[in-house]
């Protein structure tokens, strides 16, 4: 077992332009904001992202590091439609594979599982089917036992990562991963089914200490499918990370209606640090 502590900026670094890069969270909850800023400020580009989307596509679509979406929806909960992705599918900035929830979710087991694809019911009989020609449907081999037909289902294919990014309430330095929310938003997925995971959280504890106040059932990730741990204190911000955190509404109403540009040039340039920064010197102006 090893120290796989390393920063924001070595985790990105391990990636590279074309990648397939599944992104945890789902809409603005719990998301890896503090990597997703590290991989803005990166070269990395022509990426295929796989995720229940919020800012993380937002920001990526509107930096124009996106060749193809796979999702389920992209929105920032509070504000049903996220504005920075509608505007780039709306230019036809890149290529788009939507899919049902339950779809996605079974593409993600099918993947951690190494298996090309997995049946599912969702989607038959809705335009999932006529806007993803590519998809295909398979008999199953066993007729039912009463009336002897063969249910056809929809193979959904394997979302096979390349690399996932996720953001956890607390983990070890050996890559075990620990969610105190209510909700642990298919995270385990995206790191089994992906070749390399990095995982950000808000505080990196001894191993001992993940299991003192809160139940075994809470450690979500397993050290044997994490590659990298990033100690990210606030590291969804400004999405929710409870119980931590709730989500900064007022922040995400100011991304939601300000030029990607203008957000950069304001929020995005330098490190992790100057970001924080930068937004502890917006909230004080708010106070003023």
């Amino acid at each position: 077992m090893s120290d796989k502590t390393m920063s924001a900026q070595e985790a990105v670094g391990r990636l590279e332009s074309g990648m397939t890069l599944g992104i945890g969270g789902w809409g603005s909850r719990r998301k890896p904001m503090a990597l997703v800023r590290a991989v803005l400020r990166s070269e990395i580009t022509d990426l295929t992202v796989v995720s229940y989307g919020g800012p993380d596509v937002g920001l990526l679509a509107a930096a124009g590091r996106i060749r193809k979406l796979v999702t389920a929806f992209v929105t920032l909960d509070s504000i049903p439609l996220e504005p920075h992705y509608r505007a780039a599918r709306e230019s036809g900035a890149f290529e788009l594979m939507e899919v049902d929830e339950a779809m996605f979710m079974w593409g993600l087991h099918a993947a951690a599982n190494r298996l090309p694809f997995l049946p599912v019911r969702a989607g038959l009989g809705s335009d999932v089917m006529r806007v993803n020609p590519g998809l295909r449907t398979v008999a199953s081999p066993y007729a039912d036992e009463f009336s002897g037909v063969r249910e056809e289902f929809v193979a959904m294919p394997a979302l096979r990562l390349d690399a996932a990014l996720v953001h956890m309430n607390r983990a070890d330095r050996l890559g075990n991963g620990q969610y105190l929310g209510p909700d642990p938003y298919f995270d385990d997925l995206f790191c089994e089914a992906a070749d390399a995971a990095y995982v950000s959280c808000e505080r990196i504890v001894d191993t001992a200490e993940l299991t003192k106040e809160a139940a075994p059932q809470t450690l979500l990730l397993k050290r044997s499918s994490v590659t990298g741990v990033v100690e990210a204190p606030n590291g969804a911000h400004f999405t929710s990370c409870a119980p931590d955190h709730g989500r900064d509404e007022a922040f995400q109403k100011l991304y939601a209606t300000t030029p990607y540009a203008e957000f950069a040039e304001r929020f995005l340039g330098g490190d992790e640090h100057a970001y924080q920064s930068a937004v502890q010197a917006w909230q004080k102006e708010q106070h003023q």
